[in-house]
């Protein structure tokens, strides 16, 4: 079956939404546009429901060998994300399952049903290295059908059970529900969290990160994971010239009084990159160019010197307890 979408020309603005049309997926074998023929139709609604549907998980983690990032292995309990981010580097992900990455990436969600069972299977390979797994990788692990799914603490859960590393990328204030298993965590250094804070005005994340937790409500979570003994940091992505730049030590005074102790940050921005939108090549796809780049650089790294907030994500994870989940019927266990 073909699914068909109808990009807005207008851009009619979507309550509470992050993406004001679907663009067209690339993968599509056929594209539709809407033309007016001139016959009445009834006025689309500017409000979307959230459709979620199950996704039986053939396999659990996903790998990569990018000199970019710091993990080569992550996990991402759902596919598409409600909190709907405009700038979200996962959108284009949504075109594999024949989705848009504009409003569908954001109302057409899906739900990997097994994965804690899958993830179980792999960790058991016999060739399996323990090293830090990335939650959240695509995705916001801790978006709104967390709360009833609860794969995210299920994941949880079995990782702590086999002594397995993780670190956690989050805007959403549900971790907090998880505040105890994350605490025990802590205590066999398994465990470091990321609080993705773009800004510090409430409006501005009102356009960026429509269905986000507020400023204030991320600085309360730094503060409570701090206080639990959980290593916690803040992510400070992406920063745009001429909209967030300003904000920038604001933020990381705001981030290191909370509690927060590092601080990470990538700058994908026209400017800096010679006026393209992208640079896909390693090594250059995190980093902006130019001197306005290298501005941006230098306040940020003058920032985290004066608020002593380090760099470092993984630092002090332990991967020497790690154990194989107890496979069902194992006696010599």
């Amino acid at each position: 079956m073909t699914a068909f979408h109808y990009a807005d020309s207008g851009s009619s603005v979507r309550k509470g939404r992050g993406a004001t049309f679907d663009p067209h997926n690339r993968f599509a074998p056929t594209h539709s546009v809407e033309e007016d023929d001139g016959w009445w139709r009834e006025e689309a609604s500017t409000t979307i429901a959230t459709e979620v549907r199950e996704e039986v998980s053939k396999s659990a983690l996903a790998w990569n060998t990018s000199p970019d990032l710091p993990f080569d292995r992550s996990l991402n309990p759902y596919r598409g994300c409600e909190h709907g981010c405009v700038y979200c580097y996962a959108r284009p992900s949504h075109a594999y399952w024949d989705l848009s990455p504009g409003l569908d990436f954001e109302t057409k969600l899906i739900a990997r049903s097994g994965l804690v069972e899958r993830l179980s299977e792999e960790l058991c390979h016999p060739n399996y290295v323990c090293r830090p797994i990335n939650l959240s990788g695509n995705t916001d692990c801790y978006q709104p059908l967390e709360a009833q799914h609860q794969t995210t603490r299920r994941l949880l859960e079995l990782l702590l059970e086999c002594r397995h590393p993780v670190t956690i990328v989050t805007k959403s204030s549900l971790i907090l529900r998880d505040l105890e298993l994350l605490s025990e965590m802590a205590e066999h250094r398994l465990v470091r969290v990321f609080i993705s804070l773009t800004s510090l005005d409430a409006n501005l994340k009102r356009t960026l990160e429509p269905r986000t937790a507020s400023p204030q409500a991320r600085l309360k979570v730094i503060r409570e994971l701090n206080t639990a003994g959980i290593p916690v940091g803040t992510l400070v992505s992406p920063i745009i010239p001429g909209l967030t730049d300003h904000e920038i030590e604001r933020i990381l005074e705001a981030a290191s009084r909370a509690g927060a102790r590092t601080a990470k940050v990538m700058s994908l921005i026209r400017q800096c990159r010679g006026g393209k939108d992208y640079d896909a090549r390693f090594g250059k796809r995190f980093r902006g160019e130019g001197v306005f780049a290298e501005m941006i650089g230098q306040r940020f790294n003058r920032a985290c010197r004066q608020w002593k907030l380090q760099s470092r994500t993984e630092q002090g994870l332990n991967t020497r307890d790690f154990r194989p989940p107890r496979a069902q019927g194992d006696l010599f266990y």
